[in-house]
């Protein structure tokens, strides 16, 4: 039997509750986006299988507001190594010497339970959004004004049809949504199974106190301390063994022998598993969009997997609830899988290269690979770009919602700043708000005054030089002081006076220095003004 549906129940409906669905919903909330998220398990998934983010992630969490929530119990990874069988390094990452700049350390390790709780608590923030567990999507249907879902609660048997503006695919390789939609994926699968296991022990029961990639090409194997106090180890399996074999006590406690005290390491989770690397041939249909493992699945050996969902969130979120409010017409969601499909398939197509001197295979193989990384390391330039990490692509957009070349389309850095009345400093995001922002040294009350910004969802924060002391810190206009010249440093590097910030905090568009705002707050207006038939959007009031 179902419960008839409403004309409009709500503007989104997220499906799964990972952490990417956990985290969308967060965003949504946020922004005062009704929203309705089902999941079909009872109980969180309860087992440590994501466990690595980046300084992007926790900026993105930090938008969400639970920055504090998930960050506690984390560990920062400090020098990555890879060696031979061994134990010999053949590479280094110096992760202790790397600032991309965006206020966080480059490699986190986090206890993905205690992150999903986290997530899932701060949904309780929101009266307007509502989670349900046990609850199955079964079909959908899309048209003009919306989509039409139909649930199952898995409890009870009992079906309700649930009318949604959009529907976001957040649930998972496996993906019901995605399926429904209609959508296949297009990839390899990676054939060689593995053994991950996750644990708990006293700290004197550590032997091996670093992350490593150990580089046997008899069994090649991850190791590395892990958040609170835990330790993750993973392990290729020789042809021939199982997972019944592999997963056994006794055959687990001598793998981890040399990194860890089998008899003081408590296991949490000992399971095998294969990857893939696959990317959905759309991650858009209609009112349907696909987000994390649903739209793209690579290998871990960079640890990008989780990162990308939450990469495709915040950048979907904010131009869902400009559209929904009527404050930005439809193609801008158009823009979703434009700027996430090219960084995210850079990132899987380097994951699958730093993968192959990973897992060389033949003792040929990985002696010529140690002979000739350890080489090349011997030219300071190449040495840089290995132990600075700076193989990992950057968070750029080369096409896009933005206007004109680069720093058009690259992510804004975010420096410590100093406030009006303040004590210490803070993360420059916290003085941003959560929607547009007008940025740097040239920005003042004659700019925040020009009408072309009236209307639109902007603040405008003036950035004073160091060891000024900042003024203005009231309502949509504010006034920081660039406590360690990082933000001076990149407006002399661009030759802008100003930028323009889009809320996911990518440049949308700058101005020279000396050059008026005027061109800029127009174009603006008029790109969030265009509903693809050259007509102006109407703003519209939310139930």
């Amino acid at each position: 039997m179902s419960t008839p549906v409403s004309q409009a129940d709500v503007e989104v409906l997220v499906v799964g509750c990972g952490p990417v669905g956990a985290l969308t919903a967060n965003l949504l909330g946020r922004r005062g986006v009704t929203t309705l998220v089902v999941e079909s398990s009872l109980e969180p998934h309860g087992q440590p299988r994501a466990f690595s983010c980046d300084d992007e992630a926790l900026r993105i969490y930090q938008q969400a507001g639970l920055l504090a929530e998930v960050r506690d119990g984390m560990r920062s990874a400090g020098l990555v190594d890879y060696t031979d069988g061994a134990g010999r390094p053949f590479a280094q990452i110096t992760l202790s010497d790397v600032d991309f700049g965006l206020g966080y350390p480059p490699l986190q390790f986090f206890d993905q339970p205690r992150l999903e709780q986290a997530l899932r608590a701060g949904l309780g923030r929101f009266p307007h959004v509502e989670l349900r567990l046990g609850v199955a999507l079964e079909a959908l249907h899309a048209d003009a004004d919306g989509v039409t879902a139909r649930l199952r609660d898995l409890t009870g048997g009992r079906t309700r049809q649930v009318r949604a503006r959009y529907v976001l695919g957040c649930d998972g390789a496996r993906s019901t949504t995605r399926a429904l939609a209609g959508i296949e994926l297009r990839g390899s699968k990676y054939e060689e199974p593995w053994l991950a296991v996750s644990g708990d022990l006293p700290p004197d029961a550590v032997r091996l106190d670093r992350t490593r990639f150990v580089c046997d090409w008899r069994r090649p194997a991850f190791v590395s301390p892990a958040a609170d106090g835990g330790y993750r180890l993973e392990f290729m399996l020789r042809a021939g063994e199982t997972a019944a074999q592999v997963e056994q006590p006794a055959a687990v406690a001598e793998l981890v022998a040399p990194y860890v005290d089998p008899q003081r390491f408590q296991v949490r989770r000992a399971a095998v598993y294969t990857f893939n690397h696959l990317v959905a041939e759309r991650w858009r249909a209609g009112r349907v969009f696909l987000l994390g493992d649903a739209a793209h699945q690579m290998p871990p050996f960079m640890g990008q997997g989780l990162c990308s969902g939450l990469r495709d969130a915040v950048n979907l979120v904010w131009k869902l609830d400009l559209v929904l409010g009527g404050r930005a017409g439809e193609p801008l969601l158009d823009t979703y899988e434009q700027e996430r499909r090219p960084h995210t398939e850079e990132m899987a197509r380097i994951t699958v290269q730093v993968g192959r001197i990973f897992l060389a295979r033949s003792r040929a193989g990985a002696k010529l690979r140690d002979v000739v990384l350890r080489g090349v390391q011997l030219v300071p330039r190449v040495r840089r770009f290995v132990r600075r990490f700076e193989f990992k692509p950057l968070p750029v957009h080369r096409r896009g919602w933005h206007v004109g070349g680069r720093p058009a389309g690259t992510m804004f850095p975010q420096p410590q700043v100093a406030v009006a009345g303040g004590v210490g400093t803070v993360p420059l995001d916290e003085v941003l708000g959560d929607g547009f922002a007008v940025v740097g040294p040239a920005v003042g009350p004659a700019v925040a005054a020009d009408p072309g910004w009236r209307g639109l969802p902007v603040r405008f924060v003036r950035v004073c030089a160091a060891g000024s002391a900042p003024g203005v810190f009231d309502g949509d206009y504010r006034e920081v002081a660039d406590v360690d010249g990082r933000l001076a440093q990149w407006f002399a590097r661009h030759g802008a006076g100003l930028a323009v910030l889009r809320p996911d905090r990518f440049v949308y568009a700058v101005a020279a220095e000396g050059a008026p705002s005027e061109p800029l707050s127009r174009t603006l207006a008029a790109a969030l003004a265009a509903d693809g038939r050259g007509e102006a959007v109407r703003p519209v009031v939310r139930g």
